[in-house]
């Protein structure tokens, strides 16, 4: 009952419209406005100003629906928790990551969760730093793979090794067989292909040059990480990514740069006091351990 109350007072707030909220709920309209008018009586106030042409919230709904949203991400982790196998024979997965992690740190890891709890589904969406801390407040996503330098509050970090980006050339690239690092005057010489401007590398990227006062050739931009490894394998273009792409794409080159770019801390994200499910805490377990003693313990071991 409570849950069906403030999901109808949700979808009123969102549609504006009883109508069309009811049509979401796949409720008759007259249905819903009755559990409002329930739930108004209830809580001894109007939600709801009825006489405009579309539903308004009124100063005692605004007030008391931020606390109903927050409520509905705690009774519906309740009934997650309800139906949690401890046993891990079934269960389900919402994990999210940040593209770079899809090409070396994500595949293992599924893997060897997979084979240890076969009975457990997962459903996986690569998405931005800044969707992966949306999806957690908003308790769409379980766990994340993300970076320690977030943004919101409610969103706890637990480090795990530092990232670094390097260049990345093909086995016949010029500077291939580069002993000695190249230099960030030499670097700003190469054809580049770079990631686009909406990924958080590429700022990286931008802001190592001009906070060295050199402009990198960039002759090339794509969205996808896996097309630029592609350009790079074929031709004489190189690329700046993460130097741990080498534990997943060995057939290629990393040179070292120098100066550095600036590292940054991967990390494991969650929401700030969320019920953490079962199939949470052992994938969080698989991945730690592949890290520690494991397949991916030389990425520990390179910081």
């Amino acid at each position: 009952m409570i849950l069906r109350h403030i999901r109808y007072l949700l979808a009123v707030a969102e549609h504006r419209n009883f109508t069309r909220a009811a049509d979401s709920l796949h409720i008759s309209q007259p249905a819903l406005s009755q559990q409002i008018r329930q739930l108004e009586s209830e809580i001894g106030g109007q939600l709801f100003d009825r006489s405009g042409r579309v539903v308004q919230l009124t100063d005692f709904g605004s007030a008391y629906i931020e606390f109903a949203r927050r409520a509905l991400l705690d009774l519906e982790a309740g009934q997650r928790a309800l139906h949690d196998v401890r046993d891990l024979s079934r269960g389900h997965l919402r994990l999210a990551f940040t593209p770079t992690f899809t090409e070396y740190l994500v595949t293992p890891v599924i893997e060897r969760f997979h084979a240890s709890y076969p009975g457990i589904t997962i459903e996986m969406a690569e998405m931005s730093q800044e969707a992966i801390e949306g999806g957690l407040s908003d308790d769409r996503i379980d766990l994340a793979i993300g970076f320690t330098d977030i943004r919101s509050d409610d969103i706890e970090s637990e480090a795990l090794f530092q990232e670094q980006i390097t260049l990345v050339v093909s086995n016949d690239h010029p500077v291939a067989q580069q002993r000695s690092p190249i230099t960030g005057r030499k670097l700003a010489t190469l054809p580049l292909a770079l990631l686009s401007g909406q990924f958080v590398s590429r700022f990286f990227v931008d802001s190592y040059f001009e906070s060295h006062g050199f402009k990198p050739n960039v002759v090339m931009q794509a969205n996808s990480i896996s097309a630029l490894l592609k350009i790079v394998r074929r031709g004489k273009v190189a690329t700046l990514l993460p130097g741990a792409l080498q534990y997943e794409h060995r057939d290629l080159k990393y040179v070292t740069i120098e100066p550095k770019f600036p590292s940054r801390t991967v990390a494991l994200l969650r929401r700030k006091g969320a019920y953490q499910t079962a199939t949470a805490t052992a994938f969080s377990a698989t991945l730690k351990a592949l890290l520690e003693t494991g397949a991916l313990s030389s990425l520990t071991t390179a910081s």
